[in-house]
């Protein structure tokens, strides 16, 4: 299978990456944030509110791959604040209440003002 380029304008985009990439079964979707792709704002200013638009953008890549959140088998997180931690887990566990996928979380390494989550997957296509 070739690689195929995801793309969907119900997540935001960039000129520097893909959103996503089909190749070899799988979808694999960028580091994605809180954003909301119809206006270019930050969607709240609580890691609750952040992890859930993050989630929402990713939800939509995946569904643009041919995925959904329930083909995720890995989760890569970073925050701005460790000690965010326990707010991002409470969201979370909303979107994956039972058999969640695999996820590390680190602290995220590059400073975006106003960005306090990036959340990237990897999923399982067909």
């Amino acid at each position: 299978m070739p690689r195929v380029i995801i793309a969907t304008p119900d997540a935001p985009s960039s000129p520097l990456y893909a959103q996503g990439v089909k190749a070899s079964g799988q979808a694999f979707v960028s580091g994605t944030v809180g954003i909301d792709p119809a206006t270019g704002n930050i969607a709240g200013k609580t890691i609750q509110e952040q992890t859930r638009k993050a989630l929402k953008n990713c939800e939509a890549i995946l569904k643009a791959g041919g995925a959904t959140l329930d083909d995720v088998v890995d989760v890569g997180v970073l925050l701005h604040d460790p000690g965010d931690f326990a707010g991002f887990n409470e969201e979370w566990e909303r979107w994956f209440p039972s058999h969640p996928p695999a996820r590390y979380a680190a602290k995220l390494g590059a400073v975006i003002p106003g960005v306090l989550v990036s959340i990237r997957m990897t999923a399982s296509v067909g």
